[in-house]
């Protein structure tokens, strides 16, 4: 019958291919390991909790009440008092070394000032090369003066109103608990499209694709031959890096994992499909790297698995959202942290098998055409 006689060329395209990455084992190692160690790497590395930010202290007034003031810096996580200075331009000399990122002054009036019942004024020297870094200090040492002066206001009375927030779902702020399955995907993207790049561009560089035509293999048959093997190498990565997320770095999976497996399947075969439109428009393997990671590193800025998308121009907030990275991330941490299922994230499954069907379509006639 055609149909099962498509099914044993397709059958024997993917066994080539197979046969392909089995002889291949420092590409195939390197492609399975690399993914591993830039998860051990950026998961440990990366940490977006701002805390014990180096500050050097002037201390001119020499109080009691200035000594109360410095310790509640010093009992904060926030600042790490590497030194104490005694004039101003040490003070800056310190920060512009790098020796540290904040500096703290209070003015030898500091005291007297206040037990006058007038306002009195620290000055807070934040170092601003760092954003994340400033932008910390530079809330932190506003909440802990406005609260010294509501303490001084009320005479150590109580506050009147006392905010107590409550985190959802990351209630430790664990960075890692935040990057890492947006790291899954982004690492599995990359993984997916310099494979199937790779795959087609290898058999231009040897001079076989035209023999392949020359066999009664379709074109068709030739690309889903040839990206079965990768599927499959993918989700053996996908679930790999998952076991390491949770074994290694500790993140919780509160949503059922086969969710979040279902909705991946048309993210890896848009991905596949992607690089199979990167092998029409190169001739080396070379080429088809860094072709793969030019594409890879917009969805990497503009999927939101750095920068919050809320925050993003409006403008490219709309190209983020043609991205499928975009919708994988959001699903993962939806499973992974949020706990969310099939009722929470149906309208991500059916907008990737849209955007899969789209890249598939595309990539596929590109390639026809190329030929």
């Amino acid at each position: 019958m055609p149909f099962t006689a498509s099914l044993q060329r397709v059958a024997s395209v993917s066994r080539k291919e197979v046969l392909h990455i089995l002889r291949d084992r420092q590409t195939l190692f390197m492609t399975m390991f690399f993914p591993i160690v830039e998860l051990m790497m950026l998961g440990y590395a990366i940490d977006t909790n701002v805390r014990y930010i180096p500050t050097v202290i002037l201390d001119q007034a020499r109080t009691q009440e200035s000594r109360a003031l410095l310790r509640q810096f010093e009992n904060s996580d926030d600042f790490r008092v590497v030194g104490v200075v005694h004039s101003d331009d040490e003070l800056t000399d310190q920060i512009v070394r790098g020796n540290a990122r904040v500096g703290i002054k209070i003015p030898e009036h500091y005291s007297r000032r206040l037990l006058a019942g007038e306002t009195s004024q620290v000055q807070v020297l934040v170092d601003g090369t760092v954003s994340s870094v400033a932008g910390e200090a530079l809330g932190t040492g506003n909440a802990l003066a406005l609260r010294e002066s509501l303490l001084r206001t009320l005479n150590g009375g109580l506050l009147p109103v006392e905010s107590r927030p409550r985190v959802l779902f990351n209630p430790d702020m664990r960075s890692a608990n935040f990057f890492i399955p947006g790291l899954l995907v982004v690492l599995c993207q990359l993984m997916a499209i310099t494979l199937s790049a790779n795959a087609i561009v290898r058999e231009k560089e040897k001079g076989t694709l035209e023999q392949l035509f020359m066999t009664p293999v379709r074109a068709g048959e030739l690309i889903i031959g040839k990206m079965l093997p990768y599927l499959a190498l993918t989700y053996i990565e996908f679930i790999g890096i998952s076991t390491l997320m949770r074994v290694v770095f500790g993140v919780p999976v509160h949503g059922n994992y086969l969710t979040l497996l279902v909705i991946a399947f048309p993210f890896v075969l848009s991905m596949l499909a992607w690089g199979l439109w990167v092998s029409t428009r190169v001739e080396t393997r070379d080429a088809a790297m860094q072709t793969s990671m030019a594409t890879v590193m917009p969805c990497i800025f503009l999927s939101g698995y750095v920068f919050p998308l809320d925050s993003m121009p409006p403008f490219f907030w709309w190209v983020a959202q043609i991205i499928p990275t975009t919708w994988l991330i959001d699903a993962a941490r939806g499973v992974i942290l949020r706990g969310a299922g099939w009722r929470e994230l149906w309208f991500h499954a059916a907008l990737l098998t849209g955007m899969s069907a789209t890249i598939l379509v595309y990539a596929t006639l590109k390639f026809r055409k190329q030929l």
